[in-house]
């Protein structure tokens, strides 16, 4: 009878270890996609922030309120034309980066879009996007 009892707890150990180390896991995703969404979307969005400074508002979220804790991050940005020029075209977006370190921009009325993983340090795919988005919100759509 030792020998179940023991074979009980040691599974009960292994149970909780593999739920440890699943937790120290979804920690550390959390930590690397958060650090993706700063270096490469928050990067590019305050550079185009700068250079369309003239015309164009980008407004960046990078901490919404009641995704703090969340498992997936995600930051959230509005580009919009100055007032004064024309009526103000105003155009919601939000970055979000699934499970598989797959990151996608995705708005109301537009299918989300592909910008790729978070290995990938590169922001060329994203880059291109917001371009795309800010020449459509200048279009006022």
């Amino acid at each position: 009878m030792a020998k179940f009892k023991e074979a009980l707890e040691r599974g009960r150990k292994a149970d909780r270890q593999q739920e440890e180390d699943s937790n120290a896991s979804m920690a550390d995703f959390g930590i690397r996609a958060r650090a993706w969404l700063n270096d490469v979307v928050v990067g590019t969005l305050e550079a185009a922030k700068a250079e369309v400074a003239g015309e164009m508002t980008i407004d960046i979220d990078t901490a919404p309120r009641r995704e703090a804790n969340t498992l997936t991050p995600s930051v959230r940005f509005q580009i919009h034309r100055k007032p004064g020029l024309k009526e103000t075209a105003r155009r919601a977006f939000t970055v979000s980066v699934q499970l598989s370190g797959e990151a996608s921009v995705s708005s109301p009325g537009m299918v989300a879009e592909d910008i790729g993983n978070i290995a990938d340090r590169s922001d060329q795919r994203f880059r291109n996007l917001v371009a795309k988005l800010i020449e459509d919100v200048a279009k006022g759509m």
